[in-house]
């Protein structure tokens, strides 16, 4: 089916299948596609050749209305929490129970764990044990990021405090062998808990506690999708965290 709104709006500017093609970075016969056939282009291409005739995208392709409200949510995302608070405990301790080769926790200091599942350090330890690498990067007190955190969420000081508590649930895993301890300055745009191929992200939100703020729940599915994306994240703050001593 021809598209008539699109041979209306080319004949109008004066423009050939080949000087449309070049300036919209495709082959006339794609453009001759377009016309004849009632193709719909890619959609960063249909709102390049939009502007180029100067006509609106959803008057010459109406259907890409429907496809963007149609677009497919991410085959990684298992599950999407609106808070923190709403995701039982048991789902973190359960992911870390089942991981075999990776855990990795990044927070600043992330006592809902420890308050919520005492044995949490028992299970890091079975883990560790049995051959899984364990690396945990917990907030520097001392750092101006930390303590921005704190201002930011009302907390004053109350969060370097919690950041040295962390330190001292943990610092006993440093001792281990599998178990690396390290602390990190950086600003924490999400807490991070990994067990091998899934993800627990609580993002955080500015002037909101870490509780009442989203948490999405990944499964890696393949290479270049969102678990790569903040895995390698992970890597970058890990990379500037420092060695607790001892851990």
């Amino acid at each position: 089916m021809r598209n008539e709104r699109l041979r209306i709006a080319v004949a109008a500017g004066g423009w050939t299948h080949a000087t449309l093609a070049a300036q919209a970075g495709v082959d006339a016969k794609t453009v001759e596609r377009w016309l004849n056939l009632g193709r719909t282009p890619r959609r960063v291409t249909a709102f390049a050749v939009a502007e180029l005739l100067g006509e609106d995208v959803f008057v010459l392709w109406p259907e890409l209305r429907q496809s963007k409200a149609t677009r497919s949510v991410s085959p990684e995302l298992v599950a999407l929490y609106e808070r923190r608070a709403d995701v039982p405990v048991s789902l973190f301790a359960d992911l870390m129970a089942q991981a075999r080769q990776r855990i990795d926790v990044l927070v600043y200091a992330g006592l809902f764990l420890h308050e919520g599942y005492p044995r949490l350090r028992e299970l890091l330890r079975e883990r560790a044990g049995e051959g899984c690498a364990v690396r945990i990067a917990v907030g520097d007190p001392d750092s101006l990021n930390v303590r921005q955190r704190g201002s930011e969420e009302k907390f004053g000081h109350g969060i370097e405090s919690r950041c040295r508590l962390a330190l001292m649930h943990y610092a006993p895993l440093g001792q281990l062998a599998g178990v690396e301890l390290r602390t990190h300055g950086t600003t924490l745009y999400n807490s991070l808990y990994r067990a091998d191929d899934q993800f627990l992200v609580n993002a955080h939100v500015w002037g909101a506690n870490a509780y009442g703020a989203p948490v999405w729940h990944l499964r890696r599915n393949g290479d270049g999708g969102m678990f790569d994306m903040y895995a390698e994240s992970f890597d970058a703050v890990w990379a500037t965290a420092v060695p607790v001593q001892g851990g």
